[in-house]
C-alpha cells in the first residue's frame, strides 16, 4: 500500500495516462487533466463537473448493457478494493470512428492522511499491440503467397473440426499438389518457381471465402484447403474449376501433361464423431492425393 503525498500528486497531473481516483466505496475523488481531454475529445469518458460520480456504479451500468470492459473492470476494482489482489491490470480495445486503439487499465491501491484510494490508469498501448497484430501476422501467413502458413491452418481446421463435430456437419479436404514442381525449378529457376507458386495461390484463395473456408500453404509445393459444412460431390466442381483456372494459365512447366503447369488433388470428407479424428481425415486426403500421382497427375481423385 503506497503512502505518499508526491505519489498523488504525480498521478493526478501525468499528461500520458488517463487516471481517476476513487475512495473503497467507488466515488470519484480526483481526476487529472489527460482524463478530462481525453473525455472532451471521445464522448466516452466522465466529462465536465464528476463531483459525486461513482466509478464502480458507471462500471455496473455499462456491464448491465453487455459491455465486457464494464464487467472486468467492475470485478477487478472490487478484487483490489477487497484485498483480494495487490493490483489488477487490464487490455481493452477502445476504438474510435477513425482509429483502432487499446489501453492497459491499472488499478493501484494507496493510502493518504490514513485513508484509502485507489489509483486508476487507463495507458495508452495501442503502438504495442499494432506491433503485436504485425508479427502475429507474420508469423501466421507464408510471405511468398500470403496465405495462412501450416501453423495457423493448424488452428484453424482445429476450430472448424470441433464446430462440424459439434453441429453435426460434413467437413471437405482437399490436398493439391503442383506436378513436377521440383524438376520445374531446377530447369526454369525459383523465380519462375516463386512465381508459379504465387499464381496458384491466388487461384485457390478465388474459392475459399465462406467463414467455414481455408486454403493453405501445406508445404514446398502442397496446398491443403478445407471446406467446412460442405459434401464431396458439391466441392468437386470447385476442386475441377481450380485445376482448370491453373492450366488456362499456361505457364511453362517442360516434364508436366502438355508441357505447361498443372497439379493433382486428393480429396475426402468426414462428418466429425467419436469415431474418427482431424487426422483421419488429412490422412485420407494425403492417400488419394498419392494416387492421383501415381495415376498420371493432372487429375482429381476422390474416392479409394
Amino acid at each position: 500500500m503506497i503512502e505518499s503525498y508526491e505519489f498523488l500528486s504525480l498521478v493526478t497531473n501525468s499528461m500520458t495516462d488517463h487516471i481517476v481516483v476513487i475512495d473503497e466505496f467507488g466515488d470519484i475523488q480526483f481526476i487529472n487533466k489527460a482524463w478530462i481531454q481525453f473525455g472532451e475529445n471521445n464522448n466516452c469518458l466522465i466529462q465536465g463537473d464528476w463531483t459525486g460520480v461513482n466509478y464502480l456504479k458507471v462500471c455496473d451500468e455499462s456491464a448491465a448493457m453487455g459491455d465486457e470492459f464494464g464487467k472486468n473492470a467492475s470485478t477487478g476494482i472490487r478484487r483490489v478494493i477487497k484485498n483480494e489482489k495487490d493490483y489488477f491490470y487490464y487490455e481493452y480495445p477502445c476504438h474510435s470512428p477513425v482509429e483502432h486503439r487499446w489501453f492497459l487499465m491499472k488499478v493501484t491501491p494507496f493510502k493518504f492522511e490514513n485513508n484509502k484510494y485507489y489509483v486508476i490508469a487507463h495507458q495508452n498501448i495501442t503502438q504495442r499491440k499494432l506491433a503485436e497484430e504485425k508479427a502475429n501476422q507474420l508469423a501466421r501467413y507464408d510471405g511468398l503467397t500470403g496465405l495462412p502458413n501450416r501453423r495457423y491452418f493448424d488452428e484453424f481446421y482445429a476450430s472448424e473440426w470441433r464446430r462440424c463435430q459439434r453441429l453435426n456437419l460434413p467437413i471437405t479436404l482437399a490436398i493439391l499438389d503442383i506436378d513436377h514442381f521440383k524438376l520445374l525449378n531446377d530447369k526454369l529457376g525459383h523465380q519462375i518457381g516463386d512465381y508459379c507458386l504465387q499464381t496458384v495461390a491466388n487461384i485457390l484463395s478465388d474459392f475459399t471465402h465462406r467463414p467455414g473456408d481455408m486454403c493453405a500453404r501445406y508445404g514446398g509445393e502442397e496446398f491443403i484447403l478445407v471446406f467446412g459444412n460442405n459434401e464431396l460431390d458439391s466441392t468437386l466442381p470447385l476442386l475441377k474449376d481450380m485445376l482448370n483456372r491453373i492450366k488456362e494459365q499456361e505457364m511453362e512447366n517442360p516434364d508436366a501433361t502438355g508441357k505447361i503447369l498443372t497439379a493433382s488433388i486428393g480429396v475426402a470428407t468426414i462428418t466429425p464423431d467419436q469415431d474418427n479424428n482431424k487426422e483421419q481425415l488429412i490422412s485420407l486426403a494425403d492417400k488419394r492425393l498419392y494416387a492421383a500421382k501415381h495415376k498420371g497427375r493432372n487429375r482429381i481423385v476422390a474416392h479409394d
